[in-house]
């Protein structure tokens, strides 16, 4: 359980590190795509870097923070099959692991970050009427389908693949 803790704890780091390379440092309006349809439309394409070399470290954070998501799974599914999980062991933990990074998705990215401290306004000013009148994130229905529906079914599927051997 401390493991899965721990990976949970991994995994929102990295997607931490992922959300702040890219909106902080690449700047490139392709990685927006879960944005509302009104932000995407009024973003505004950014030929100059914030500033030299922030687009190498944008995707250097990029592709660690991806490593840290493929090692947690890895890492995930290694230690099941030494420790003999049984499909519901390896269900609980995925469904934990993703459960843990959505809240935290809803609460400190579309909460906290967009709409309480406008870090994403700060990088990308246009935006600032899109979220204007907004008491929480764009996307609660799309954030809800995913925290109820998709990752338990997700979770379900690879702890079914885990255990078919």
């Amino acid at each position: 359980m401390i493991l899965t803790i721990f990976l949970s704890l991994v995994f929102c780091v990295a997607i931490t590190l992922m959300m702040l390379s890219a909106v902080a440092f690449i700047q490139d309006k392709k990685l927006f795509s879960s944005a509302p349809k009104e932000a995407q439309a009024v973003l505004r394409h950014r030929d100059k870097e914030l500033f030299y070399g922030a687009r190498i470290i944008g995707w250097t954070l990029m592709i660690f923070s991806i490593l840290m998501i493929l090692g947690v799974g890895v890492i995930s599914i290694w230690d099941g099959f030494r420790s003999g999980f049984t499909f519901w062991q390896f269900f609980f933990r995925f469904v934990f692991i993703f459960t843990v990074y959505k809240l935290y998705d809803m609460i400190c990215f579309d909460y906290f970050l967009l709409l309480k401290f406008h870090f994403f306004q700060f990088y990308y000013p246009e935006v600032k009427e899109v979220y204007a009148d907004r008491k929480y994130g764009y996307n609660i229905k799309s954030q809800l389908l995913k925290l109820l529906v998709i990752f338990p079914a997700a979770s379900a599927l690879v702890a079914w693949i885990c255990t078919l051997s």
